[in-house]
């Protein structure tokens, strides 16, 4: 119950519905706008009370205390985003005013206020010298807009008169209780009462009959002690939505300047086949236009579907139309008319009724001088036969027969929920065109919001149908890969954030068969049979969670297929095969990323273009990830990994005499996965293959292999370990099969390695690590995903000057998010605005941060680390973990930059100190600041030589 202490601190808005319309079955309030809304969570046409609601609550009521505004929706307004209405001090009634021209005024209503802004009249249709007392120093005067503002003392008395006879008679309550209704008008009756310049005499007086003079008379004693004040809002603009045609064509045809929050555009949710038949000044809302559509400027369609040819003049509105009424409008070239489709009922039976005027005919004005479809009632007769005595009774007045009450068709109500229907239908129907346009036109369009408005509303079969169809028809495998993630957050909408993490496995045995068919490259096969398996999987959100999951993986299927092209820059060239025995040995530094992270891996690198800066660095003065491989006479392939350097303990060991020792290669978290993905990628071991591992290794090696691998870095260290370490294995492993391969070989060897490993990284960590120095690695947006690299020549002694200001923070937090790549992807394919700008951003970071090293200009340097830290953090939320936060709060009044390094989440911080040779004052700094934990400070160096492939001997 509304009690003055729920008034107290409620923020009530109350949206009055208004009249019929003339040109809108569902009233002004619900008339379509020509705009989208970009920023919104779901898809849907805008219609003129989602534009109000968001005018009202978002630039009207901001800084507004407690109280109950109400909002006309006969009207349509903008305001600019600070509107600038002073609350300090408010009390009683507030009204809403928006300048405009005296001409305007004399059809409407005005405000007459005083000095301090206090309402002393409000004049509607006044005359000239009325209006003119109301405007302000630049002729402009104050518009009744629609819009008036109740503070919470003003609301609970106005409420409290609802009890009050007469107007009990204004609820429910009085007339139920057989009270006659009451009709009051909330400015003329209520907000009146409140102005300066009112007499109670002369307002009661004012009342049309004896009932709401009695209700004036409550009203002034109730209300008439709150001051009544205006705030008229610079640079709103306000429209009436009046019954004249032309007005309504003009709204809807000149968009309205930069003061909207909305998006005004010429097609809004709207598929056209032939958008260039369009002119400047026409507008086309929730439509389906197939063919050649031609629309003449200053016309408008709205929630039509129209099958071309069709030649619509200027001056036209054309609603409601299916494509059954195209075959009548053909070879008819329409000018000046409206014609609208309605939605009856009769009875049982629905149907579809159309009603045509013409652009220029006034509704309301007497037949004598009126027209019908834009020519006089008396030349209409002479050309149909129809008689005024078929339209009007003979007992109606010559002043009343106008358009409004003619018998020109059936008086049927239109159904408004029909017609709202058929409207979502239309929507949904163009819905999926955009699907198909975006995916196959390979558009950066999100379309997230739209799958969310499907779910919602019902529509998730036709748009899984239509995304199938995309899937198994494209001839390219990354718009099927889009199409099939598309499907995942169809599945994952219908869960409605339940049925755990969206990020998981995928490796059901249901789905295995599906899976197989794409990886054969039949993807039309593939997508099938995931859309057959996907029916069993749709009874519940766990169940819905997890087959989105597996389309994740079909997805990285087709990744992985694409990132595979990638193998036609591998060259490999035959050597001197090494003794038996002796050693090839490679030793890496590891590599910071200084900007554009995120850009490089699939299939962001290949669909939108990557670019990266990395350093290869000595941490603390030495490279820290190394393999060393050998032949030994035994077929059989053993694997070890040393602890920490190439002297230390062995702390796992594996020996693999079967192939189906290696048949888990693909699986990241099996022991010795990385090192038999790469016998497999170097093609030193074939598999599947019909021969057994110790055949193939005799006759091709007279032996086996012993690999072993270290790395001085701790797990999560964001420095590319397992990268690097992947290129200096396949350097080693190639060497001592007396095999060579270049640099750019091993960059893209290792791409494929890790999509056959299916941990599916990008590529920018064996740049860091393999190519020396300071350099930036690029890829174009295209396949097949080719890595160009440039050295980033630097003044002479910056190389030094770098290696004094550098410094590695290990901050002694382990990286827990195991999805972060998965997240990213996601985010990549539902093109969320955000991810797209950012990889925007990450690109001209990494060419700006390229330039800064080029000039040898450490502050510029140290900026693009930060904006690089910023554009992580936006990639992958919550990569910040508290205690990281707080430590680099502590470093930034020392630092021209910072950033975790790699994907952050913890591990190693890079700072870039403005004086040199920190470390130590840096270690005193926050070994004083609480929280940080187990932190250590390490020294970096730029390390200029690269890594060798060396032959050792035995030792």
């Amino acid at each position: 119950v509304v009690t003055s202490d729920v008034l107290r601190g409620a923020r009530v808005l109350v949206l009055h519905m208004g009249r019929d319309f003339s040109f809108d079955d569902c009233g002004r309030a619900f008339t379509c706008l020509p705009a989208e809304e970009p920023d919104a969570p779901a898809e849907a046409p805008v219609c003129n009370l989602d534009s109000l609601l968001g005018t009202v609550t978002h630039r009207l009521c901001v800084g507004s205390p407690p109280g109950v505004w109400v909002c006309s929706t006969d009207m349509l307004l903008t305001v600019p985003s600070a509107p600038g209405i002073d609350w300090d001090g408010f009390q009683g009634v507030r009204v809403i005013a928006v300048p405009r021209s005296q001409a305007y005024a004399r059809n409407h209503g005005v405000y007459l206020a005083d000095e301090q802004g206090l309402v002393r009249d409000i004049i509607y249709r006044g005359t000239e010298a009325q209006i003119q007392q109301c405007a302000g120093p630049d002729g402009t005067v104050p518009l009744v807009c629609g819009v008036v503002f109740f503070s919470s003392d003003a609301a609970e008395q106005l409420l409290a008169t609802h009890v009050i006879p007469p107007l009990d008679a204004c609820t429910y309550m009085g007339l139920d209780s057989g009270a006659p209704p009451i009709q009051l008008s909330l400015f003329f009756d209520i907000v009146l009462c409140m102005a300066g310049g009112m007499t109670e005499e002369d307002f009661v007086k004012g009342g049309s009959d004896a009932s709401v003079r009695s209700a004036r008379s409550v009203l002034w004693t109730s209300l008439r002690a709150f001051p009544l004040s205006m705030a008229c809002v610079p640079n709103a603009s306000y429209d009436y939505m009046t019954t004249a045609a032309s007005d309504h064509i003009r709204s809807l045809t000149l968009l309205p300047g930069s003061a909207s929050h909305l998006r005004f555009c010429r097609t809004a949710h709207s598929h056209v086949d032939q958008p260039w038949l369009l002119e400047d000044g026409s507008s086309v809302t929730n439509c389906l236009l197939e063919g050649a559509v031609r629309l003449a400027a200053g016309s408008v369609i709205q929630h039509c579907h129209l099958q071309g040819p069709l030649e619509i003049g200027p001056g036209c509105l054309l609603s409601g139309l299916t494509a059954g009424s195209s075959p009548a409008l053909q070879g008819c070239p329409l000018r000046d008319v409206v014609l609208q489709g309605h939605h009856v009922r009769l009875r049982d039976l629905s149907c579809r009724v159309f009603t045509l005027t013409g652009r220029l005919d006034d509704w309301q004005s007497p037949a004598e001088e009126a027209t019908y479809l834009n020519v006089p009632w008396a030349e209409f007769f002479r050309r149909t036969g129809i008689r005024e005595g078929d339209l009007w009774d003979a007992e109606t007045p010559r002043s009343s027969r106008c358009l409004l009450s003619a018998r020109l068709f059936p008086v049927l109500h239109a159904a408004e929920g029909a017609e709202l229907g058929a409207r979502r239908a239309l929507f949904f129907l163009q819905g999926q065109r955009k699907v198909r346009r975006v995916l196959l036109g390979r558009q950066d369009g999100s379309l997230l919001p739209l799958i969310r408005s499907a779910v919602h509303e019902g529509y998730h079969e036709a748009v899984l149908g239509t995304l199938d169809e995309v899937a198994s028809t494209a001839d390219d495998a990354g718009v099927a890969a889009r199409a099939l993630a598309c499907i995942a957050d169809v599945l994952g909408c219908m869960a409605c954030g339940e049925g755990g993490l969206r990020s998981g496995p995928a490796a059901n045995s249901e789905w295995a068969s599906a899976f197989r068919r794409l990886e054969s490259g039949d993807i039309a096969g593939g997508v099938r049979e995931l859309a057959a398996e996907r029916q069993k999987w749709m009874s519940g959100p766990a169940l819905l969670v997890r087959a989105a999951r597996h389309y994740e993986g079909a997805e990285q299927i087709l990744i992985r297929g694409a990132v595979m092209s990638s193998c036609q820059f591998v060259t490999v060239w035959q050597v001197e095969l090494p003794p038996l025995g002796h050693w090839v040995q490679v030793v890496c530094p590891a590599r910071l990323d200084l900007s554009g992270g995120w850009s490089d891996p699939p299939p962001i690198t290949y669909e939108h273009g990557g670019a990266v800066v990395d350093v290869a660095v000595l941490v603390d003065g030495c490279r820290p990830i190394g393999a060393r491989v050998r032949r030994i006479s035994e077929p059989e392939l053993r694997l070890a990994s040393l602890g920490g350097t190439p002297r230390g303990e062995v702390v796992a060991e594996l020996v693999c005499r079967e192939l189906e020792h290696l048949q888990d290669y693909c699986q990241p978290h099996a022991p010795g996965a990385l090192l038999k993905a790469a016998f497999i990628c170097t093609q030193i071991v074939q598999f599947p293959s019909q021969k057994p591992l110790r055949a193939q290794l005799m006759n091709s090696f007279g032996g086996g292999f012993e690999v072993h691998t270290w790395s001085k870095l701790p797990h999560g260290s964001g420095l590319g370990t397992s990268s690097i370490l992947a290129g200096a294995v396949m350097a080693s492993l190639y060497r001592a099969a007396g095999k060579a391969a270049s640099t750019e070989s091993l960059i893209h060897a290792v791409l494929h390695l890790e999509q056959r490993l299916t941990t599916g990284g990008g590529w920018q960590d064996q740049v860091g690590g393999l190519v020396p120095g300071i350099k930036i690695g690029r890829s174009k947006a295209q396949l097949p995903l080719r890595v160009e690299v440039e050295k980033i020549p630097v003044p002479k002694g910056f190389a030094r000057t770098l290696n004094d200001h550098l410094l590695l923070v290990y901050t002694g937090k382990t990286r827990l998010a195991r999805n972060l790549l998965q997240d990213v992807v996601r985010n990549w394919y539902a093109r969320l605005p955000s991810a797209v700008q950012n990889a925007d951003a990450l690109v001209s970071n990494a060419e700006e941060c390229a330039q800064a090293l080029r000039q040898g200009n450490l502050p510029l340097v140290g900026k693009c680390l930060d904006r690089y830290w910023q554009q992580k953090k936006c990639m992958a939320p919550g990569c910040e973990p508290l205690a990281v936060g707080r430590m680099m709060d502590t470093l930034r009044p020392y630092v021209y930059g910072q950033c975790l390094a790699g994907a952050g989440g913890g591990g190693f911080l890079y700072v870039l100190t403005k004086a040199p040779r920190q470390k130590e004052a840096l270690h005193q700094i926050l070994a004083k600041t609480e929280g940080l934990g187990n932190f250590s400070i390490h020294s970096i160096e730029v390390d200029t030589g690269g890594f060798a492939v060396e032959v050792v001997g035995c030792d």
